[in-house]
């Protein structure tokens, strides 16, 4: 749904305390990290998929960032 959004769109979102899944396969690390930060920030659950093909270290750098509210499907 929010795949053809602009990421500071979905970061805006992610800050309002908007929940919604998200396929980041198109979109960079910095990308979903911002978004992750966001999600933090806005205590919004966001579930990441597409994401199977990431080295673990980005997939790390993501769930840090947001600090428990990201999960990955």
């Amino acid at each position: 749904m929010f795949e053809f959004h602009s990421t500071d769109n979905i970061v805006r979102i992610a800050t309002a305390g908007g929940g919604f899944t998200l396929d980041g396969a198109s979109r960079s690390t910095d990308e979903l990290i911002a978004i992750a930060k966001a999600a933090n920030n806005g205590q919004a659950d966001i579930a990441f998929r597409g994401l199977a093909q990431r080295n673990i270290d980005d997939i790390l750098s993501i769930a840090k960032a947001g600090g428990g509210f990201i999960t990955f499907v």
